[in-house]
C-alpha cells in the first residue's frame, strides 16, 4: 500500500518527449561534423592521393617544343620564299627586255648615224628622197619614244665628269680648257635599263696639258 504522501512524478506528453529528442539530434550531428573536419586531410596538411602522374606529360614537352620549332622554321621558310619570289617576279618584269635591247643596240646605232647625216635643209632635194629622210627621222623619234617608255635611257655624258660606272674611256685628250677627267668626246652612246647598265658610253677624257720644258721653251 502506498502512502498518500508519496508524490507521483507527472509523465510528460509524448509530443514533448519527441521535441526533446529532436532538439538533442543537432548536437550529435554537429559533433559528428566537427569530428569529420578534424579528420580532413586538407586542413591537417596531409597529402592528397591522386592518379595524375606528372612524368606522363613531361615526356611530351620536348616533342611539342620540337614540333613548334619545326612549324616556325617552315613558316619562316615559306615567308622567305614568298618574298624572294616576289623580288624575282618584279626583277623579271623590270629587267626582262635586257638581252633583247642589247641585241638591238647595233641596229639602233646605225639608225642614229643615219639620222645624224640628214641635212637640215631639204628644200632642194628630190621629193622622194626627202620623204625617205623624213620617214627615217620619224622612225628614229618613235624608236626613242618606245625605249623611253620601257625604262631605257641614253647615256650621253659629253661635258660631264668621267664616271667609271657608266663610261668607258677610249682615249685621253690633253687640254687645259676643261678640268682633267672631263668627257670631251662621245664616240658611242651608252644605254641604261632603269638602273642597270646595258652598255657603257665610249668616251674620250681630258687630261692636263703637260707644261713645256725649259729646253723646248728656249728653242
Amino acid at each position: 500500500m502506498t502512502s498518500s504522501t508519496d508524490k507521483v512524478e507527472p509523465t510528460k506528453p509524448e509530443s514533448e518527449q519527441d521535441d526533446f529528442s529532436q532538439a538533442d539530434q543537432p548536437k550529435e550531428s554537429h559533433a559528428s561534423d566537427s569530428s569529420t573536419l578534424k579528420t580532413n586531410p586538407i586542413e591537417n596538411g596531409a597529402p592528397l592521393e591522386s592518379s595524375f602522374d606528372p612524368d606522363d606529360g613531361a615526356d611530351l614537352e620536348p616533342e611539342d617544343e620540337e614540333l613548334r620549332n619545326q612549324l616556325l622554321r617552315v613558316m619562316a621558310d615559306n615567308e622567305n620564299l614568298r618574298k624572294r619570289t616576289e623580288r624575282e617576279v618584279a626583277a623579271a618584269k623590270k629587267y626582262g627586255p635586257f638581252s633583247f635591247v642589247r641585241d638591238l643596240l647595233a641596229s639602233l646605232d646605225n639608225l642614229e648615224k643615219a639620222i645624224s647625216l640628214i641635212p637640215e635643209n631639204k628644200g632642194e632635194m628630190d621629193e622622194t628622197l626627202k620623204n625617205i629622210l623624213i620617214g627615217v627621222d620619224m622612225t628614229g623619234r618613235e624608236f626613242a619614244s618606245v625605249l623611253e617608255r620601257h625604262g631605257i635611257s641614253k647615256i650621253n655624258p659629253e661635258g660631264e665628269k668621267f664616271d667609271y660606272n657608266l663610261h668607258q674611256a677610249m682615249f685621253e685628250v690633253p687640254t687645259n680648257e676643261v678640268e682633267p677627267g672631263t668627257v670631251v668626246q662621245v664616240v658611242q652612246l651608252g644605254y641604261l635599263l632603269h638602273d642597270r647598265l646595258i652598255r657603257p658610253a665610249m668616251v674620250g677624257v681630258s687630261k692636263a696639258l703637260e707644261p713645256e720644258t725649259s729646253a723646248s721653251a728656249e728653242d
